[in-house]
């Protein structure tokens, strides 16, 4: 079995291509934290090369960016080719079946700003007791409109 599951950071903007049959694959590298730390406490991180084609490609030229944060589930290949010089050279990298992207460019914008408090693209994890809609006051029948009362037996009832 073939399947890799990695969470990380790209280290740098998307490059979109397209195949001779006008397919568009991109490519980035993205940075994963190891989970131990080295000799010195420090934590490293692996670069890994990663492939994805078709529309996804696309969506990821898109939308992701240097320091986007994604979850990617493929499979790992290994290609070879002949480099200028004539010497063979290997390649290993990820063909991601799948890219998750993990926050909105509006929260890597807003953290990467100077300091700035506004938040213009909120997530679904902000609160505001302020923002709550405002409740139905009970004294006011919101159905007062709608005509005669409807008798409804218990029989009718589902539960």
């Amino acid at each position: 079995m073939n399947k890799v599951f990695l969470i990380g950071r790209l280290t740098k903007d998307p490059e979109l291509r397209y195949t001779g049959s006008n397919t568009p694959v991109a490519s980035f590298t993205v940075a994963v934290n190891r989970n131990f730390t080295n000799q010195s406490g420090e934590r490293e991180a692996d670069f890994i090369p990663v492939v994805v084609w078709r529309k996804q490609a696309e969506n990821v030229k898109n939308y992701l960016t240097q320091g986007s944060q994604v979850a990617i589930d493929g499979r790992i290949q290994t290609r070879s080719y002949d480099d200028n010089q004539g010497q063979r050279r290997y390649v290993t990298e990820v063909i991601a079946d799948n890219v998750q992207f993990l926050d909105t460019k509006g929260s890597r914008e807003n953290s990467t700003s100077n300091n700035e408090t506004s938040n213009n693209n909120p997530t679904p994890y902000d609160f505001d007791p302020t923002d709550e809609p405002k409740t139905t006051d009970v004294k006011n029948d919101p159905f007062a409109d709608f005509g005669a009362n409807i008798e409804i037996s218990d029989d009718d009832l589902p539960f």
